[in-house]
């Protein structure tokens, strides 16, 4: 395990980007995403996408320093065409479009196809909070066909996120932020480089049999070398049985279907798609009573008697905030498996390896 204090990562990540191909600007918007994934304990969608990334890079199937292009533009909708760009560039522009238009008129949607990966979707929520705004956010992965539906042991969904963002007067939005599946694909790619062990059941062979081994998810790989969870047997499972199941079907015709960015198949080219809601609640709350009413609830809810080897009842985005706070303080950790295969993706683009170790001294 390595510890490296998280602005000294976000310039290594971001130095990577930019020997790549990427602008100044894109480098360090990608670094500063990617590693406030880790800070907030998302580490599924940080750094350890830095070699995936460059793999696409490579392939043409991500181009830099794009630009969205509107498909179709009303004061209060917006589809917008992501062209393939790195998702950390096309998604804040897509929903700084729908918060524009939200303020404006009360209401607004914005559908996004064609994005490269969109990384943690908390972050769009938390833009639009930023700005007083409620969101809700349903994506997809096209391309990415991962989780067996509820009931099945073949792969037929993305693991297809959903978000919903809720703004609070002087304190942090509420956040809830989710796969639909068990676990994010990315947390069965921590768990192969040597990070947190998958929860039981959290994979499924073809034959029905449940297990926690990354190996049924990519096939047999080095410790170092790629995943590919085309070279898999097996499923991460759904969560929350039917329940995760549906809604995984919900994020898949919303984010995919809706949004023209295709619902889950292969083989083709991966891309996010998302359809998100913009709400301004002071257009709602005419009484001025929606954030009073959250505060009383909120401190109701988390009144709650914690249940035996529970500290507390805690509220969506509060481990996260906790996780920030200790990781900005003490560093991000990351496992050696990880750190070693960003370390050979710098090498890939000619850092120097003086350079790299500076990073862990």
């Amino acid at each position: 395990m390595v510890t490296i204090p998280y602005q000294k990562l976000i310039d290594f990540v971001a130095a990577i980007f930019q020997r790549a191909g990427s602008s100044p600007a894109e480098a360090r918007r990608i670094g500063s995403y990617l590693v406030t994934a880790n800070l907030t304990g998302h580490d599924s969608h940080g750094v350890i996408r830095v070699p995936v990334y460059m793999r696409w890079k490579t392939s043409g199937d991500v181009v830099p320093d794009r630009t969205v292009k509107l498909l179709v533009d009303t004061p209060s909708l917006a589809v917008i065409d992501g062209c393939f760009g790195y998702g950390q560039t096309v998604g804040p522009q897509a929903v700084a479009i729908g918060i524009e238009k939200c303020k404006s008129a009360g209401l607004a949607a914005i559908t996004l196809r064609n994005s490269g990966h969109i990384g943690r979707i908390g972050d769009w929520a938390e833009m639009a909070a930023a700005e007083g705004l409620v969101s809700i956010h349903f994506v997809n992965a096209a391309g990415s066909i991962l989780v067996a539906p509820f009931g099945g042991v073949d792969r037929r969904l993305s693991t297809a996120p959903y978000c919903v963002g809720i703004p609070r007067q002087g304190q942090p939005p509420i956040v809830l932020d989710f796969a639909t599946s068990l676990v994010a694909e990315g947390k069965v790619l921590v768990a192969s480089r040597g990070g947190k062990k998958l929860p039981a059941g959290a994979l499924i062979a073809p034959d029905g049999t449940l297990s926690e081994d990354p190996a049924l998810l990519y096939g047999p790989f080095e410790a170092e070398g790629p995943r590919d969870h085309s070279k898999g047997r097996g499923a991460i499972s759904a969560f929350g049985e039917h329940k995760g199941s549906g809604l995984a079907l919900v994020c898949e015709l919303l984010g995919g279907a809706l949004s023209g960015n295709g619902a889950t198949s292969a083989p083709r080219r991966f891309s996010n798609g998302m359809f998100a809601i913009y709400l301004d609640p002071e257009r709602v709350d005419i009484d001025n009573f929606f954030d009073g009413e959250i505060t009383r609830y909120v401190d109701y809810f988390k009144a709650s008697r914690p249940a035996a080897g529970v500290e507390s009842v805690l509220i969506p985005g509060e481990p996260e905030a906790r996780t920030r706070a200790e990781r900005m303080a003490n560093g991000v950790p990351l496992p050696d498996d990880t750190w070693a295969a960003i370390a050979a993706a710098a090498r890939d683009v000619g850092i120097a390896e003086a350079e790299i170790v500076r990073v862990t001294a």
